[in-house]
């Protein structure tokens, strides 16, 4: 209400103030009162003088069909055009990153849902919050087809698919086996492996969380056949004695030998936990080796071979253990509680529901005949692409693959990683630099890692792999070509990229033959930049 001028002339008196009515503290208390004067709206004015002297309407709020049912195009047009233009660059580029693929149109309608309006911390069945009797099911139905998607009996394996990523999912999962300090063993970055196993430099910095928590020690390939060294792991093992052994990489082009790994570890009474990450798809699809046989608990990203949305999953074996010397008869797995508590509350809040209903989506579509064959090609593709490059006198680590993924190794040509990759990006290529065994810095490398499950979701067969693996001659040979004018400091070296003719010209030949093929997941006619 507006004040007449006199009273801001006019502050009352301290009579007056003492005066004001008081009001209890508590209704339950009345005999104790706290004594709380008014200030008159007078006062108020004099305390603050900057308080409007007439009244100004609220804005009302926001119509729902105009903040919440307008399209991305309307509501926020710079993302939007962001959106747009990297359709364009996935459409128009050769996509070899081998952790990456084209998930499906279903898996993205999911991840759009309402589902992700809901909070349900907790399991399927305890949560702690209500109206979870929806987001219940598709949790169960999304571990239900987990277990079915990797051929597993619900009776002796269970499964948490509430890990945001694999990143989070091997972290929570060495929480749930492992006290802090406790020791792991797990292959080496440089010899292929990846940081959530214990990296740390020669240096001894500690580059990973689980080299922070955990005492590490990295098993390492053979420098001369670049195959993992189980005689060495075996040495180390004994002498070590860690209480979890991790195996997994993120650039080993081989398959593993999860047998030998299961005997090293009940040689030196530790646990065995297989990171499938990448070759997940293969394992669902019954394509390679099956890390369920031995290990005692098997952790996976979703978005890699198997081609889901961006996820993470935990299997852990649950029932009898099988008889041992010393163990206690009728001993039972205990990984099932340790786990879920490890992911909740330990490490993560709420599950991203509209992400497991995605899930659940991408593992349908796993579990079908076609799943399978496109595996086959995806491995069908990796040989032709690296058969290629050998021909042409080049060197990739174990001298070829069985899995997903080459990795080549540039240090016989002088380059490094970093250059290939520049190149690569100019020219709608994208592979990534990586290490290779004998490498001191994971910054500036000495291969790349080729992936083929990407662009085998966009149909190419053997002879397209043909192609881009000529592709990927010529930027070497341009990358070359740029060393030798300009030198090998990479200031000068970026500046002999710039107005590139060989480049330029690299390009428009990749980008064409990208653009003739289909598009996983997004309609071409819908695109805002179809060229």
């Amino acid at each position: 209400m507006a004040m007449a001028s006199h009273h801001l002339a006019q502050p009352p008196t301290r009579a007056a103030l003492s005066s004001r009515p008081t009001y209890p503290l508590s209704s339950h208390h009345h005999s104790s009162r706290l004594q709380l004067p008014l200030v008159s709206g007078a006062r108020r004015s004099r305390l603050s003088p900057a308080v409007a002297t007439s009244p100004v309407a609220a804005p009302a709020m926001d119509a729902v069909a105009d903040w919440g049912l307008t399209t991305l195009e309307e509501a926020d047009p710079e993302v939007y055009d962001l959106v747009e233009r990297e359709k364009r660059r996935q459409r128009a580029g050769v996509e070899l990153i081998a952790s990456e693929n084209f998930t499906s149109l279903a898996v993205m309608e999911a991840l759009g849902s309402p589902l992700t309006n809901k909070y349900s911390e907790g399991m399927p069945g305890s949560r702690y919050y209500g109206g979870n009797e929806v987001i219940d099911e598709v949790e169960e139905l999304c571990r239900a087809r987990a277990l079915a998607a990797f051929h597993l009996d619900p009776e002796a394996w269970g499964v948490n698919v509430q890990p945001y990523s694999g990143s989070p999912a091997n972290f929570a999962a060495y929480t749930g086996l492992l006290q802090p300090h406790e020791r792991i063993m797990g292959l080496d970055l440089p010899s292929g492996g990846h940081l959530t196993h214990g990296y740390y430099t020669a240096g001894g910095k500690k580059i990973s969380a689980t080299s922070i928590y955990f005492e590490s020690l990295p098993y390492k390939v053979s420098s001369e056949t670049g195959y993992v060294d189980y005689d060495k792991l075996e040495e180390k093992a004994m002498d070590f004695r860690p209480k979890l052994i991790i195996c997994g990489g993120s650039a080993y082009p081989r398959d593993w030998d999860y047998a030998r790994f299961r005997a090293i570890a009940d040689k030196c009474g530790a646990m065995l936990l297989c990171d499938m990450a990448h070759i997940s798809g293969l394992v669902a699809a019954q394509e390679a080796a099956n890390p369920f046989q031995y290990s005692d608990v098997v952790t996976t990203t979703t978005h890699k071979s198997l081609r889901g949305p961006r996820s993470g999953m935990i299997f852990y074996r649950k029932g009898p253990k099988p008889p041992k010397k010393g163990q206690p008869e009728g001993a039972l797995y205990d990984y099932e509680d340790r786990i879920n508590f490890a992911v909740f509350p330990s490490l993560q809040g709420g599950p991203h529901n509209h992400q497991i209903a995605a899930l659940a989506v991408g593992l349908k579509q796993t579990m079908s005949p076609g799943f399978k064959s496109y595996i086959k090609q995806v491995k069908a593709n990796a040989v032709a692409l690296g058969n290629h490059l050998m021909s042409k006198g080049y060197k990739l680590v174990t001298d070829g693959t069985e899995n997903h993924l080459v990795l080549w190794d540039l240090r016989p040509l002088g380059l490094t990683g970093n250059k290939v990759e520049k190149v690569c990006d100019l020219c709608s290529i994208t592979l990534n630099k990586n290490a290779v065994f004998g490498d001191s810095s994971a910054m500036s490398p000495g291969g790349v890692r080729i992936g083929t499950p990407a662009m085998t979701s966009r149909g190419l067969v053997e002879e397209d792999f043909v192609q881009i693996a000529e592709f990927l001659h010529q930027a070497v040979t341009i990358c070359l070509d740029v060393q030798k004018e300009r030198g090998k400091l990479l200031k000068y070296f970026n500046e002999g990229l710039e107005n590139n003719k060989d480049i330029e010209d690299l390009r428009a030949e990749v980008e064409k033959f990208a653009t003739s093929f289909e598009m996983p997941g997004f309609r071409v006619s819908d695109m805002k930049y179809k060229d």
